[in-house]
């Protein structure tokens, strides 16, 4: 957490007698980076739980992994990560009632079934959707393979009924091999899609390629890359590093488990962007923490096979923090989905959802957030 980030929410606290979680609770981040051209402040609008078993259609809901907003409908498309298990692998429009009193509910409108390149639905465990964002021609959607299977990740545009239009081209090195030399890791692959004003689409895995290093630990971070792509042609142009942190929560469970991992992003203009980093500890819960970073100055690693064999100068994306929701009184569930929207009284609002894992113990949780102060530039259509 920066300084300046703590200093303005201990000004809310201190200033009146409200809690950091009433509705209008204010978090500002004046100058990321030392960038005042890049200041974003936010008032919270509240919290809305789906609960595990909630059924749709006659298919459980949940697994919520990646959010975007449909300026045509009003609506938010919200992607499940069922892998084709309890249902097909699918992708939901949402009915967000949110407006500057509060977020109220969140419904589903429609359930859509993704489709494989044959026209059917995808069989069992053949992909695990994480990520969706309306692009120019298209519904645009990431599987993040399966590195135990030797399931390759994918980005794939999808029309309105969720049939298949066209692929985008996996750079060398992102592949899982057997003998776990370079590629993916199992279930830290491609989690994050983001798609800038320009067209270009940016994909990121959660933590790094085999190749480039350990995962997260307790003290020492993970260095993840991002893909950008041409939208239109789905080749890619440049690839970044992502320093993901350390995980900041040790498990608190003798032997207990614990990781953090780049889990979203979301494009504020073509270098800047928001990702989330998603944290869980044994015995604790979820940390979740959302930074800012912006790629202006960073090193197109494409030709680089290994970061961790490299020894040409290799400069990462700057990043900044601007938001602990535990720091500011909430108790995040598995945060994976972000997108800026429009609330029912056009107020500009930044919406974040919850993976639920289909697991009683945990929930399906949506915050929201008004957008008071955003980067120089930037705009919510």
């Amino acid at each position: 957490m920066t300084k300046r980030f703590l200093a303005a929410a201990a000004f809310v606290l201190l200033s009146s007698t409200v809690s950091a979680t009433d509705i209008g609770a204010t978090f500002e981040t004046a100058c990321p980076f030392g960038d005042c051209a890049a200041g974003i402040s936010l008032s919270y609008l509240g919290e809305f739980v789906i609960p595990t078993g909630h059924m749709e259609n006659g298919v459980e809901f949940g697994g919520i992994s990646g959010l975007d907003f449909d300026s045509a409908t009003g609506h938010y498309l919200a992607i499940s990560d069922d892998r084709s298990e309890r249902g097909p692998a699918r992708f939901y429009e949402l009915n967000v009632d949110v407006d500057v009193s509060g977020l109220k509910g969140v419904s589903v409108v429609k359930q859509v079934t993704l489709k494989d390149k044959n026209g059917a639905p995808f069989a069992a465990r053949t992909v695990d959707p994480e990520s969706i964002r309306l692009g120019k021609d298209g519904i645009y959607w990431g599987s993040e393979g399966d590195g135990k299977a030797l399931l390759a990740p994918f980005v794939r545009v999808a029309s309105p009924d969720g049939s298949f239009v066209r692929e985008f081209k996996l750079p060398e090195g992102f592949a899982p091999t057997a003998d776990k030399s370079t590629g993916i890791r199992d279930n830290l692959a491609f989690e994050d899609l983001a798609v800038a004003p320009s067209g270009d689409v940016f994909v990121g895995v959660e933590a790094a390629l085999y190749q480039d290093g350990p995962n997260p630990s307790l003290t020492s971070g993970s260095l993840s890359r991002i893909v950008r792509y041409d939208g239109a042609t789905g080749e890619p142009k440049a690839e970044y590093v992502y320093p993901v942190s350390p995980i900041p929560q040790a498990a608190t469970k003798a032997d207990g488990g614990n990781d953090n991992g780049m889990s979203e992003m979301l494009a504020l203009d073509d270098h800047r962007l928001l990702a989330v980093e998603r944290s869980y500890a044994q015995g604790f819960g979820n940390s979740i923490k959302i930074m800012m970073m912006d790629l202006t100055d960073a090193t197109d690693v494409s030709a680089i096979a290994s970061l961790a064999k490299n020894d040409q100068r290799v400069v990462p994306a700057r990043k900044s923090q601007v938001l602990d929701l535990r720091a500011i009184g909430l108790v995040p569930d598995n945060i994976e989905a972000m997108s800026l929207g429009k609330a029912k009284d056009g107020t500009d609002v930044l919406i974040l959802g919850s993976d639920n894992n289909f697991s009683t113990s945990q929930k399906t949780q949506f915050y929201a957030f008004k957008i008071l102060r955003r980067p120089q530039g930037l705009s919510v259509e």
